[in-house]
């Protein structure tokens, strides 16, 4: 299988940190917060947590704090199906095919539900054929976008199909709000809006450097169900943000990275490029150190972190963008994500050198 195109898509309103923390603090919601919720939005906000900005589907940030479960809903089902196909259009640009040309469309997001899923509303915008297979995968958080590949890579692998789009999209403001809570206050200052899309092709395309999927694996533990995950409660959703998910995550990311070397012939050393989910600042730092790389290793993730945030299962696709536009160098490449379950997944990929 090769990723013949990509493409992705934020709101075109950009947040400061800053903005959204003087925001807060005149809004009557955050006046009701106890002083350590306070401070602790403060510290986030406004310290080096490696984000400087965001891009929010909001029009102003008063309004991000209107968190009725009615608007949160209503917010992701106007903004999830447009910000999905913008992605998806540059993607299939990017890959030169046309909507008719696409078989099947994999659909990943956690911040919002609907019925019928956004397959079809996406079809119905990019005006896919009628005979088009759509999957909707949802509960997967910040790792879907492995997941969804891989769906994609099995489509191609068993001849089914010739192209498959795959897309992730968050709208985690629509899931904002603030109370008490560290982690529903910690994901309101971290969180923000994207879709990322690929195309995934039986055959390499002839006009971009050829990147081949070569190997993928993945891990499941339940048992770490609760450090990362969503509840529901009083109709709206509560991110559960445990403190050991820098360790775990980066845990899971050294298994997964040493069971595809494991089958060889390819050496740690031999990874050119590395594109790594980041769940955040000290995420980064955790599975910099328990990999054995360096800062310059992770540039391409801190990149995506600084100017996007954590924009969740859409972020590899920022990476793996902004890595090809920086002329990454080719040879192999390790793409990997972790999120709730607790879960990791990770490809080796083979770019073409430019």
């Amino acid at each position: 299988m090769f990723i013949s195109g990509i493409g992705t898509a934020t709101p075109p309103r950009r947040y400061l940190q800053k903005e959204c923390f003087e925001a807060a603090k005149a809004n009557p919601n955050f006046l009701r917060l106890t002083p350590r919720s306070q401070a602790l939005c403060e510290k986030v906000l406004m310290g080096d947590n490696g984000i400087v900005s965001r891009h929010l589907v909001i029009e102003s940030t008063d309004e991000g704090f209107d968190s009725s479960p009615d608007t949160l809903h209503a917010r992701f089902t106007a903004h999830a199906p447009a910000l999905a196909t913008e992605a998806a259009r540059r993607a299939i640009h990017d890959a030169r095919l046309t909507p008719e040309d696409i078989d099947a469309v994999v659909i990943s997001t956690c911040t919002g539900y609907l019925c019928p899923g956004l397959t079809s509303y996406v079809s119905e915008l990019l005006q896919l054929k009628p005979s088009v297979l759509g999957l909707d995968l949802v509960g997967q958080g910040c790792v879907a976008a492995l997941p969804n590949l891989r769906t994609g890579e099995s489509l191609v692998q068993a001849g089914r199909c010739r192209h498959v789009l795959s897309i992730c999209v968050e709208v985690c403001s629509a899931a904002y709000y603030l109370d008490d809570d560290p982690g529903v206050l910690i994901s309101a200052c971290l969180f923000g809006d994207a879709a990322g899309a690929a195309v995934l092709s039986a055959e390499p395309p002839d006009h971009r450097r050829r990147i081949a999927w070569k190997r993928c694996s993945g891990l499941l533990n339940p048992s770490g169900r609760d450090l990362l995950r969503f509840e529901q409660r009083n109709g709206l959703l509560r991110n559960v943000l445990a403190p050991e998910i820098p360790a775990a995550a980066a845990q899971h990311a050294e298994c997964v990275l040493s069971d595809v070397l494991g089958r060889g012939p390819v050496e740690r050393e031999e990874i050119r490029t590395w594109i790594w989910h980041a769940g955040g600042r000290d995420v980064l730092r955790a599975v910099r150190d328990r990999v054995g790389l360096d800062d310059a290793a992770m540039r391409w993730s801190t990149g995506v972190l600084r100017d996007l945030g954590n924009v969740s299962s859409a972020f590899i696709y920022h990476v793996l963008e902004r890595a090809l536009a920086g002329h990454a160098p080719g040879g192999y490449w390790w793409l990997s994500a972790f999120g709730a379950g607790f879960s990791c997944h990770g490809a080796l990929l083979e770019v073409e050198e430019l």
